[in-house]
């Protein structure tokens, strides 16, 4: 399955909440999408649908294709500790969500778009991978020359809520610290985990 690049206001009411960003279109129509509308009725969801739907909105969120989230969660469930924690932990930890949470780029998709055309370097090094999986004392940065980018600037300006205690963010240099793996409680994704680990363990 290639990387979804659809409408995401579509995407976000199938899931009932703007997992892309703040979205107006999405506020207007906080029904799922289809030819009814909201007056359609909807069968119970099952247990299986629950699972399978918290593992897509958990994909799509974090922009990571099915054989990625699959080699995540393996990862996870090698290490100590709560599987469905560790696993966004894993997620957090990528190059192009951290570029993201830095305020470097408005979206995921933005950030990963600024990885791949090589404006963000990797502890000093040009990198295009935005799967790149960062480690505590990792340094993401603005390349140099990118630094006067209208985007980049513009972007900087205009984030305000960096407010996320495993990032340190240095506005002078435009770089950022990957500090430490965040706990569950700081991570602001509303996923149900569990309802994941519950799906891949079957």
């Amino acid at each position: 399955m290639a990387r979804y690049t659809g409408p995401t206001t579509k995407k976000a009411r199938s899931f009932g909440e703007a997992i892309f960003g703040p979205d107006r279109s999405f506020d207007k129509k906080k029904y799922p999408p289809g030819m009814h509308g909201n007056g359609r009725r909807r069968k119970q969801a099952s247990d299986y649908s629950k699972q399978l739907k918290e593992k897509q909105k958990a994909k799509y969120t974090y922009g990571v294709l099915e054989r990625q989230f699959r080699n995540l969660f393996e990862k996870a469930t090698a290490k100590s500790g709560i599987t469905g924690e560790i696993l966004l932990q894993l997620l957090e930890a990528r190059l192009d969500n951290t570029v993201f949470r830095l305020g470097i780029a408005p979206t995921r998709r933005a950030a990963r778009q600024l990885v791949a055309h090589k404006h963000i370097t990797l502890n000093g090094v040009v990198t295009n991978i935005p799967s790149a999986a960062l480690r505590p004392g990792d340094v993401v940065a603005v390349r140099g020359k990118s630094k006067n980018l209208e985007i980049i600037k513009d972007n900087v300006k205009s984030k305000s809520d960096r407010n996320h205690g495993w990032l340190e963010w240095n506005v002078d240099r435009l770089e950022g610290k990957f500090m430490e793996f965040p706990e569950r409680s700081d991570i602001p994704e509303n996923i149900n985990e569990q309802l994941i680990v519950e799906l891949y363990s079957k």
